[in-house]
């Protein structure tokens, strides 16, 4: 990759890590369900006037709107309210690539490598680790929640590996469409029935927070994660996305003082170790492989 590719990339991954911080502030005067569904209705809201529909199926944008916008974002909203922080988030959340990893091989039947499956079984280590944990950083409840939004996130990576040469950003657009009405409905059911209220009092801090989950994070982030896509392959592009639950523990503890303990941190680098290894593996071993010494043999 050239050197204005890489920064894109760091960029993307950095937007994407401190954006679990700043959902954080945003719930502090918003409840989640209703947070999830305005950050949508702002992404879709004027944009999808000026941007055709994604050359695919309409069931393919009703699918990912549903996995991913609906039930993964709505998940992960109300276990980041009260019962995990940002960082921890961030980390578990990763548990989507195990998921994509297996669901591939039941329904799909992509033949996971062996690096894959040693890298989700260390993976997996690291995650019970945090049911030891006694911080508070986050409750059992949080990662029930967490992990049933990464298995969600991990349908919706399925039904996206049906597109071809989509374009992204006009993709997510059109998944923003799909997911505010039944967010809101389910608000105004479980949550607040005076939503339009609370909205008008809300903030500054809580307007730039939408502002930022939503432009920024959104639209201009997987726009600039599908231009790097389309002008590198794949397997250069995402492991970038690697460096997000580093991003996301680094930058919750500077904007909003989250500490882990001893049990979370070793967690947090067997998940991370596991993840390298699985995206990564085949490749590291490909390329030790190439460049050891040949012995030669003596005659």
């Amino acid at each position: 990759m050239d050197f204005k590719s890489i920064m894109c990339a760091l960029f993307v991954v950095t937007v994407w890590g401190v954006n679990f911080s700043v959902i954080k502030l945003g719930l502090e005067e918003l409840p989640p369900i209703l947070f999830s569904g305005l950050r949508f209705l702002i992404v879709a809201i004027p944009a999808v006037f000026f941007i055709p529909f994604p050359r695919t199926s309409v069931l393919h944008v009703l699918g990912v709107g549903l996995f991913l916008g609906v039930i993964k974002f709505g998940l992960l909203f109300i276990a980041m309210e009260n019962d995990a922080s940002a960082g921890i988030a961030s980390l578990l959340l990763q548990a989507q690539v195990v998921f994509t990893i297996v669901l591939s091989a039941l329904v799909l039947k992509e033949q996971a490598s062996r690096f894959q499956i040693v890298g989700a079984v260390i993976a997996c280590t690291g995650f019970g680790l945090f049911f030891m944990s006694q911080t508070g950083s986050v409750t059992l409840l949080g990662i029930a929640l967490i992990l049933c939004a990464a298995l969600s996130w991990a349908v919706s990576n399925l039904i996206m590996k049906q597109l071809q040469q989509v374009n992204l950003l006009h993709f997510m657009v059109w998944v923003s469409v799909v997911v505010p009405l039944p967010l809101f409905a389910l608000s105004y059911y479980l949550e607040n029935d005076t939503p339009i209220s609370l909205v008008l009092s809300s903030s500054r801090q809580t307007w730039l927070a939408l502002l930022y989950v939503g432009p920024v994070s959104t639209l201009l982030a997987f726009a600039l994660w599908g231009w790097l896509l389309g002008r590198h392959r794949a397997a250069v592009v995402t492991p970038f996305a690697l460096l997000i639950p580093l991003v996301g523990i680094v930058s919750a503890n500077v904007i909003l003082n989250e500490q882990v303990d001893t049990f979370e941190l070793i967690g947090g680098a067997v998940i991370l170790c596991g993840l390298t290894f699985s995206v990564l593996g085949e490749r590291l071993f490909q390329f030790f492989s190439n460049t050891a010494p040949v012995k030669r043999k003596v005659s």
